[in-house]
């Protein structure tokens, strides 16, 4: 059975201390798929004054044509081996933390389903608007790597902010690159013509920054985001957590000056999220939620000196001034470019 939270008791509750958020992406949650070795949760929120994490993601739920319309991950979400993961939602729920699913990823499907005609998108969605209800989730991420249309994809989140209502969550996980004009994308559709139709009811994007889609190594890649037209609160940087999660990952120790800059530049950064949560450094599967700690603490200590003069060095201070004078070369280049054209 689910442990359900009124929505009511979250809001309620103590809120994350730091207004840059810390998403966590939750797909091991058992180690080696074993009923009795469950990754817990719980730590993320042991301590009750200082909670680091703002969103943990529950993945990857896949839309199926059969065992029920819907899985999280290979089985069916009331599975036993999940009953443990519904009780820790509900209490991070319980202290503030935004508990939330993500739908689709790398196993292609579940959009292709839900872009159907309007009879085939109703058979397809109503499993996964069931099972939102059934756990309580407080809104969706929606990891499109496959081709979607527009037109779908508006219709998906017009549906969900109809029936859960303006207080429910809806992110999308593209690769980095597809928030840059012209970059490499997966997703079928344009983020920025999604943006432009109903970026309103878009909370954020966490933009892959890994697997060659995006550098999290420095801050180019997402100033380009910025520079484009997304705005930095509503893009968060996605990372690697562990080297075996994927490739891009960046060590803790070089990772902290990209932060540094990223929240010294962009006062509204959005901030990061992890993928996944079970073995993240530093703590490893010993110690997972470190990871959020740290991050917390590295972000919001940037932002408490956001305006301030900060001591780098002379070649990391001349690297800083080329970046930029870049990203102004390709503003206006693509300026001028949109401007021939029009």
């Amino acid at each position: 059975m689910p442990f359900l939270v009124p929505m009511v008791c979250a809001k309620e509750a103590a809120a994350a201390v730091d207004d840059h958020r810390v998403v966590i992406y939750y797909q091991t949650t058992n180690y080696n798929n074993s009923a009795t070795e469950h990754v817990s949760l719980l730590p993320l929120i042991s301590n009750a004054s200082d909670i680091s994490v703002t969103h943990v993601l529950i993945a990857a739920i896949h839309v199926i044509d059969d065992d029920g319309g819907i899985h999280l991950n290979d089985y069916p979400p009331d599975n036993a081996l999940f009953d443990q993961v519904w009780s820790d939602a509900a209490q991070l729920q319980a202290a503030g933390v935004t508990v939330m699913g993500m739908v689709g990823g790398a196993a292609a499907g579940s959009f292709q389903r839900l872009d159907g005609d309007d009879a085939s998108f109703e058979q397809y969605y109503g499993p996964l608007h069931d099972m939102i209800g059934t756990y309580n989730l407080q809104g969706l991420d929606l990891d499109v790597e496959e081709s979607m249309s527009l037109s779908g994809m508006v219709r998906l989140i017009s549906r969900l902010k109809s029936d859960f209502g303006d207080s429910f969550t809806i992110t999308l996980a593209p690769v980095a690159s597809a928030l840059t004009e012209g970059g490499g994308n997966l997703s079928g559709f344009s983020y920025f013509d999604l943006e432009a139709q109903v970026g309103s009811s878009i909370s954020f994007y966490n933009g892959q920054f890994y697997y060659g889609w995006g550098d999290a190594s420095s801050a180019s890649d997402y100033e380009f985001i910025v520079d484009d037209g997304f705005p930095a609160a509503k893009v968060v940087m996605g990372l690697v957590t562990d080297a075996s999660n994927g490739g891009g990952f960046v060590a803790l120790d070089s990772e902290a000056p990209v932060l540094q800059e990223l929240t010294g530049e962009n006062p509204t950064f959005g901030g990061v999220a992890g993928w996944e949560y079970f073995n993240s450094e530093p703590g490893g599967e010993t110690a997972p939620w470190e990871w959020a700690t740290w991050m917390a603490e590295h972000v919001r200590s940037a932002a408490a000196t956001s305006g301030e003069k900060r001591e780098v060095s002379n070649a990391e201070a001349v690297w800083r001034r080329v970046r930029k004078a870049g990203r102004r070369v390709r503003r206006e280049a693509k300026r001028v470019y949109r401007d021939y054209i029009a």
